[in-house]
């Protein structure tokens, strides 16, 4: 599994991780073994947050006696995010994953609170070893902005957004501006939402051609794609130990620039929208 820089934390993390939104839809113990498998295979960055229904315990069940291998991340609740709610937030995802510490802590979207709160309690988290690091999701340009303004340079560790074959609006200007600041870019829902193009769709027969080329699947070539950047990495969640299996063979796979131009062309980014999209 390729592993990159995170930002400015001092750790490597794999270009293609395990993201658990939903994942307590499934069968508890097949959600535990999907992310047990994909730990096995390299797929240590695990993001979960405390809106994600029982995820978070799922997670912690799965982790049990392997935390150092994880780079674990939540995030908390924009409601939750004052000094104070921060705080207690984090206590209360840390003791549904059963550890003492996250390696990254999100603010979950731009809420009612004042970043500086929100921030303050970051570093007071830090500062007692309870998080590694922190960084913000689902924030546009001004909201970076003001993000670093807010927390200082070098702090951000990632901005964790919308990103995959039909939906490309970070390219505009997000993304830049995290290359820039030297922060992550972390996509989540990188195969859409229940939306991924089939064999029977234009875009799909690209993926279907370009992965039989390689050995490899039309889910494999999407996940490579959207992490051809360096600041990119992608949280794909999985169902079942397979689907992890699956996603863990992007990691390794190298497209040519002639392919990733085919893929640009079946899905083409289309204007700059008046507001990131969001789930």
């Amino acid at each position: 599994m390729e592993r990159r820089p995170f930002g400015p934390v001092p750790r490597e993390v794999p270009v293609i991780g395990q993201g658990t939104w939903y994942i307590d839809d499934a069968h508890r113990s097949t959600a535990v073994a999907a992310l047990r498998r994909g730990v096995d295979l390299g797929m240590t960055h695990i993001d979960t947050a405390e809106m994600y229904g029982d995820a978070e315990t799922v997670v912690g069940e799965a982790i049990a006696g392997r935390r150092d291998e994880v780079f674990l991340v939540s995030k908390v609740l924009p409601s939750n995010a004052s000094r104070g709610g921060t705080v207690a937030a984090c206590e209360r995802s840390l003791a549904r994953l059963r550890t003492d510490r996250l390696d990254c802590y999100l603010l979950h979207w731009p809420g009612p609170h004042p970043l500086e709160d929100t921030f303050a309690a970051f570093e007071r988290l830090r500062e007692q070893g309870k998080i590694l690091s922190w960084g913000v999701s689902n924030f546009d340009v001004p909201d970076l902005d003001a993000a670093w303004r807010a927390g200082g340079e070098d702090r951000i560790a990632c901005n964790q957004v919308l990103y995959n074959l039909g939906e490309r609006a970070i390219e505009h200007a997000v993304l830049p501006w995290c290359e820039a600041h030297g922060v992550a870019a972390v996509a989540y829902s990188p195969f859409g939402h229940g939306d991924f193009p089939g064999p029977s769709t234009p875009g799909g027969r690209v993926l279907e051609e370009i992965a039989a080329n390689h050995g490899a699947t039309a889910r494999q070539v999407a996940l490579r794609s959207l992490v051809r950047r360096p600041s990119v990495f992608t949280i794909p969640k999985a169902s079942s130990p397979e689907h992890a299996a699956d996603n863990a063979g992007a990691g390794t796979l190298r497209l040519t620039d002639a392919e990733l131009a085919r893929i640009d062309a079946a899905f083409p980014l289309g204007p700059r929208p008046r507001r990131l999209p969001m789930l």
